[in-house]
């Protein structure tokens, strides 16, 4: 029988409420690696956001971009790109209302405005500076999802305008901007498909409404204390909050670690 292998988000499961790993999160994903079990990250993030989470972990495998870029082992086995005509008009209603836009490749992220007060915001909460701008960088690489910047009275106008994509709320002022179906679920199918492993020896901790798709795919979904509502009625298990040893205690709790290293 293969190995279990775990998918893990980021933002308020892997980090903290401070963007730091907790020492328990580090040992516990160690733990695992030891025990020959595989560790993948699965994130909304674009790699250049957590390349140093990788390094600190030795993962090298990730479901990022919501599913639409996939690399295991470090080889990228599956994107989605989305066509820059799209992208060209978003831009150019974003513009027009005074909003902003994020395009997201597999190297790097470039926004359309400059010193916007949602991005601003956006990243703050991230501890991430400003990114660079590039209205049109859409044209120089394939971009795999975007970042709507507006406030949740006119996100309205855009689900309306484009029914084909997704735009799933992560701050206040800030959405993903997925093809419609995208999601972390999908990356997690396609990655799975090349280990020739079944869903149900796969494991997933997450917190947000990003997450609940990758919850319920998995055999075994674990929501954090500190996640949405609609992300714990997607799980099958509960553990504490992502400050308070969540990670450890919910690998304990679904009997992939030992009970003696709770904390």
């Amino acid at each position: 029988m293969k190995q279990p292998i775990v998918f893990f988000d980021i933002d308020g499961t892997l980090l903290d409420d401070k963007k730091v790993l907790p020492e328990s999160t580090k040992k516990a994903v160690r733990q695992l690696q030891d025990k020959g079990i595989q560790t993948v990250i699965a994130t909304g993030r674009v790699p250049k956001m957590f390349y140093w989470i990788q390094k600190e972990l030795n993962i090298d495998s990730y479901v990022s971009m919501n599913g639409q870029y996939v690399v295991y082992q470090g080889k990228e086995i599956y994107s989605n790109p989305i066509k820059p005509s799209v992208l060209q008009s978003m831009s150019s209603i974003t513009a027009l209302n005074g909003h902003a836009l994020a395009f997201c490749s597999h190297e790097d992220y470039k926004v359309s405005e400059r010193d916007h007060p949602f991005i601003e915001a956006s990243f703050d909460s991230l501890k991430m500076p400003y990114p660079e701008v590039d209205k049109e960088y859409y044209n120089e690489l394939s971009i795999y999802q975007g970042h709507l910047y507006c406030g949740v009275e006119d996100a309205q106008q855009y689900i309306d305008l484009f029914p084909d994509f997704s735009f799933i709320k992560w701050h206040n002022v800030a959405y993903d901007i997925l093809p419609r179906g995208a999601s972390k679920a999908i990356g997690i199918r396609r990655l799975l498909e090349v280990l020739d492993m079944d869903e149900k020896s796969a494991f997933a901790f997450g917190d947000g409404l990003n997450d609940i798709e990758m919850l319920t795919t998995v055999g075994t979904g674990v929501a954090m204390g500190n996640a949405v509502p609609e992300a714990k009625a997607a799980a099958d298990i509960i553990t504490t909050s992502c400050s308070k040893n969540g990670i450890l205690n919910g690998l304990i709790k679904v009997g992939l670690l030992e009970e003696g290293l709770a904390v």
